[in-house]
């Protein structure tokens, strides 16, 4: 097996005591359970043992962290408090005495760095969706983050009550730019990207420009397992001292109860951005299924990326198949089964779209044009255009037109700038799911995201049903009705 780079030593299974076998039926019970994985990599002792990208997802790509990021920001912290920038106790107001509120209450006066960085800042509830409205509307020219977090009503004695909250991480990178002068990507740069050999990441920004914090982070799937290596080695990375082991001990271990939650490993405590787990595991972790998961115990390190609805299921498989194996294997294991997992994690794919290559509508409605009424989705008219074994989706919408090219049997890799207003890497699998009926599967390749298009041709109209994989909101769209143009 070869690295995705040099940043990292491979090694087997059977070499740092893990069963290939067991590996393998972690593959199988991913893919047979449906949780979509884009990738995945398993350290231990340091070394690479298996690692594997689903196709069209590949190691060289980065992908979208959502709430892993928070990890990455809660390091940024923890060197601030190295630098003798802030201490955990310092008072979140007196970073910003210009946009707290004209009356501060004796809560939000309490509210202190570390119940930003418990979730316990005292808010009843997420407090994202005030900032996001402070960008919106009216506020719009005003884009204050912070003075929209200042002014949310802190109903509990801060450090007491646990509530998710990706607002009070993202005043963490807040505070960190306030005090260096630089954004949370830029501050890390030399002192945790350049050295763990983390290159070209990028982070979403709010419209003053702060780096968001608890979200918009994209990183390669190599970068997530250098960054969990470096927890697990205390904060040391080839000798030298990143980050302080007082503060790795710190944000991993439990700080505060967050028993509330139904799921047993979102109810084992939270850190410093960091969730414990059963097993006396611990996590970052982020929206449908960004994992960088440290086993302390058993110097494993596992990162996944996907596009996974139920979280949970990922993590009961890792206890379910892996953890159990860890150190139960020697090099006599059957030298077959190493090699039968070398070939299977070298074949891995997400599944394309199920169907015939072409059907006997293709001619005819090849390069036709369907025309919808105006709707919330905003999409005015379809083109499919069929030739050969190639095809190409044409979407238009009032920025123009959005080509999505597509292949049969195959992903078709491009960009398509039709859902962001930005070009955004894709890759498409399309086939006929009946004889009327045309499927896609768009995969956003950097993102856990794949719309999921059915395209019916009756009597001269277009049925266009649209949905996603996972989603925030309602994962299906109203069906619309074109009409030849």
């Amino acid at each position: 097996m070869q690295p995705a780079t040099n940043r990292l030593e491979c090694s087997t299974p059977e070499a740092e005591g893990i069963p290939s076998s067991a590996v393998l039926r972690f593959v199988d019970a991913v893919e047979k359970s449906n949780q979509a994985l884009h990738s995945m990599m398993l350290l231990r002792h340091g070394r690479v043992v298996a690692e594997g990208w689903w196709t069209p997802y590949a190691a060289d790509r980065p992908h979208m962290l959502f709430s892993l990021s928070k990890s990455f920001t809660s390091t940024a912290v923890g060197l601030a408090v190295a630098e003798g920038r802030l201490t955990v106790e310092d008072r979140v107001v007196d970073f910003f005495p210009e946009d707290a509120p004209a009356a501060i209450s004796d809560t939000l006066a309490a509210m202190r760095v570390k119940d930003l960085l418990t979730m316990t800042p005292g808010h009843a509830e997420d407090a994202t969706g005030a900032l996001h409205r402070a960008g919106e509307g009216s506020h719009a020219a005003d884009g204050n983050w912070v003075k929209a977090f200042l002014a949310q009503p802190v109903a509990y004695q801060p450090g007491t009550h646990f509530v998710y909250n990706s607002a009070a991480t993202y005043m963490l990178s807040a505070i960190v730019q306030k005090l260096t002068g630089q954004r949370l990507l830029h501050y890390l740069g030399p002192r945790l990207f350049e050295p763990l050999g983390i290159e070209g990441p990028t982070w979403e920004m709010c419209p003053r420009g702060i780096d968001v914090g608890g979200w918009g982070l994209k990183i390669k799937s190599e970068d997530i397992a250098c960054f969990g290596q470096l927890y697990l080695q205390q904060g040391v990375w080839r000798g030298k001292q990143l980050i302080s082991a007082d503060w790795v001990a710190a944000a991993t271990s439990y700080q505060v109860s967050n028993a509330s939650n139904t799921n047993p490993d979102w109810k084992q405590g939270y850190g410093y951005q960091f969730w414990r787990c059963q097993h006396d595991c611990y996590r970052g972790d982020g929206a449908f299924g960004q994992f960088c998961i440290v086993m302390p115990a058993h110097e494993v390190v596992l990162a996944i990326t996907s596009g996974a609805a139920d979280m949970q299921k990922t993590l009961d498989l890792v206890w379910e198949h892996l953890l159990p194996a860890l150190g139960s294997a020697s090099l006599a294991e059957n030298q077959a089964t190493h090699e039968a997992l070398t070939e299977r994690l070298a074949k891995l794919t997400l599944p394309l779209a199920q169907g015939e290559p072409t059907s006997s509508l293709a001619a005819t409605v090849s390069g036709q044009t369907y025309r919808f009424e105006p709707n919330e989705q905003g999409l005015a008219a379809l083109t499919l255009t069929f030739q050969d074994n190639d095809a190409q989706l044409s979407l238009y919408n009032a920025k123009g037109e959005h080509q999505i090219h597509i292949g049969s049997g195959t992903w078709r890799q491009g960009t398509t700038s039709f859902e962001q207003g930005a070009p955004q890497s894709v890759a498409a699998s399309g086939a006929w799911s009946s004889p009327d009926t045309y499927t896609l599967k768009v995969w956003y390749d950097e993102t856990p995201f794949c719309l999921n298009l059915n395209c019916r041709f009756v009597a001269g109209q277009l049925y266009f049903d649209r949905s996603v994989n996972v989603s925030f909101g309602p994962t299906e769209r109203p069906q619309l009705v074109g009409r030849l143009a």
